[in-house]
Order: structure tokens, then sequence, then C-alpha cells
């Protein structure tokens, strides 16, 4: 898989609904650009494009033929470094623990 995804120039996530993507995770720590769906928070998630595309409205063509031209034309690429992730389980397990604790008291 890991071949696959980093030998993509871009990658579309076509869903109509969700949250949050482990296939942008990976392409993040890949490098490879992605072009996410409107709905739900993968563009608070990780850097990408993004593209109209909700359960309620549907798709619109033309805001993803927008983005897959302007991933084409910039060449935008976000990754993930050893030390960015590292920083970010840091910072995970330290907020984890402050709650436990708080919770717990």
């Amino acid at each position: 898989m890991w071949d696959y995804l980093s030998g993509l120039d871009v990658s579309v996530l076509p869903y109509s609904f969700g949250t949050h993507s482990g296939w942008l995770e990976a392409c993040y720590d890949l490098g490879t650009t992605v072009i996410t769906p409107s709905c739900g928070f993968y563009a608070q998630q990780r850097p990408c494009l993004s593209y109209r595309h909700t359960q309620e409205d549907g798709l619109d063509e033309e805001s993803l033929r927008e983005a897959v031209l302007r991933a084409h034309r910039t060449r935008l690429v976000w990754q993930a470094t050893a030390a960015d992730r590292a920083t970010e389980r840091d910072h995970v397990a330290a907020s984890h623990r402050h709650l436990y604790t708080e919770l717990t008291g």
C-alpha cells in the first residue's frame, strides 16, 4: 500500500460523509498530496486541497476539477517528518495524562 500511495501524484478522497481519514494520515506521512471533500474535518486534520462534496448536496464537479488542476500546477507537497510525529505523540500523551489526572482527581 505504501508503494502505491507513494507512486501517486495526488489522491482524491471520495467520501460524502465522515470526519477523519487514516488514508489522509498515510498520504501525509509519505508526502502524497490529498484532495479531500468538504464534508467532515479532513481539511482541519492535515494540509490538503479540498472540493465540495457532501451527502446532502452531492458532488460539485467544478470544484473537484479546480482542486486537481491546482495540485497539478503547484505540485504541493505536505509531509510529516519523524520529528513532527514524535512531537505530536508527546503532545497527545501529555494531553491524555492531564485529562486522566483531572478526571481521577
